[in-house]
């Protein structure tokens, strides 16, 4: 689909907007082609009716000063849908879209700009020629959320100040976050500005809407076609599913520190899936990554005594050191996107 409107429409870093004092300031300015696209826009898929009874109408004053209504929340809901945005540059090089599919208590942001301004992996791919489809998953951002117990059955998580910072492997462990300290070497932007910014984007998730989210993965598919799908942390699990699901969609399937894997009971299905799977720095030294990896490198093998291909790479062994879990936001995060370029370039999928 092409706009003519939009054939000249072009995306420059002089278009964003300034930051506030005590915010993180964009990373200085480079000399970079202005980006064309061919089509840009956004839409909503997936999701299912949800019926409520038994509930008492409410009197809700929505504005002050406002006239009271009545609110009836009986009836039929639709939930877990799902908001994608897309942008198909001109020229387009990947012979594929790109889908970017975040982690969990994230939203579509985690791809498009870092906490410290610089641009983010939407941009890099973006710049050689792929269609970026960047969505925030169900329950996320512009998705909406559905505050029905009975629909997502539990209840969000939350994140605090102090949790990212110690979990995502950049601070040096419990309490680092309140002594300002981080693992030696690490690329996170970790000052207090930049770091402010990404906890900003931090969202509530829920631990038991995998189901809806799923759906809404393959309703995304199933829409947009065949497809290279690129997943971070908690979306591996999404990513690998939908390639059993879909693997006549799946085109290769890109995974940033996935947190889980697919049905052992399908593994068959990935034989013609090509996979990468990334991993960061300091995972050793983690009490959780040594056995999520595990687990991981576990299921890539099974994945290959199916048929399947499955390259791993950790990156200190390719001597790209200091990455956090967040890799796409790591001051050498363009080192690792180029990685990805070169294997999916090597795999036919880029012209």
């Amino acid at each position: 689909m092409r706009r003519d409107f939009l054939r000249a429409a072009t995306l420059t870093a002089a278009a964003a907007a300034v930051p506030r004092a005590g915010e993180a300031q964009p990373a200085p300015a480079t000399a970079k082609r202005p980006v064309t696209l061919a089509d840009w826009g956004s839409f909503h898929v997936g999701g299912k009716e949800h019926v409520v009874s038994g509930q008492p109408v409410r009197e809700v004053l929505f504005s002050p000063g406002g006239v009271p209504a009545k609110v009836d929340p009986n009836g039929t809901y639709l939930i877990g849908g799902m908001y994608a945005q897309y942008m198909v540059p001109e020229p387009a090089r990947g012979r594929f879209p790109l889908l970017m599919w975040h982690g969990g208590g994230l939203t579509g942001v985690t791809w498009e700009n870092t906490p410290d301004g610089r641009e983010g992996w939407q941009h890099f791919f973006l710049r050689r020629g792929w269609p970026v489809y960047v969505s925030d998953a169900v329950e996320r951002g512009r998705s909406g959320w559905t505050m029905l117990p009975e629909a997502t059955g539990g209840q969000p998580v939350f994140l605090t100040l102090d949790n990212p910072y110690e979990r995502f492997r950049i601070g040096d462990g419990p309490g680092s976050y309140a002594r300002k300290t981080t693992l030696p070497g690490n690329q996170f932007p970790a000052d207090d500005a930049s770091y402010r910014n990404f906890v900003r984007q931090c969202v509530p998730r829920f631990t038991t809407t995998d189901a809806l989210t799923l759906d809404a993965y393959l309703a995304l598919l199933d829409r947009v076609g065949p497809s290279v799908v690129m997943a971070h942390s908690q979306a591996g699990l999404f990513g690998w599913r939908a390639a059993q699901e879909r693997a006549d969609k799946v085109r290769a399937l890109v995974l940033v520190e996935p947190a889980t894997v697919g049905d052992p009971a399908k593994v068959a299905a990935l034989k013609d899936v090509p996979v990468l799977m990334i991993y960061g720095d300091y995972i050793a030294q983690d009490a959780r990554w040594p056995t999520i990896r595990a687990n991981g490198i576990r299921f890539a093998e099974a994945v290959r005594a199916a048929g399947g291909t499955v390259d791993v790479v950790d990156l200190p062994e390719r001597g790209i050191k200091g990455n956090s879990h967040m890799v796409m936001m790591d001051r050498n995060g363009d080192e690792v996107a180029a990685l990805v370029q070169d294997w999916l370039a090597a795999k036919g999928l880029w012209a």
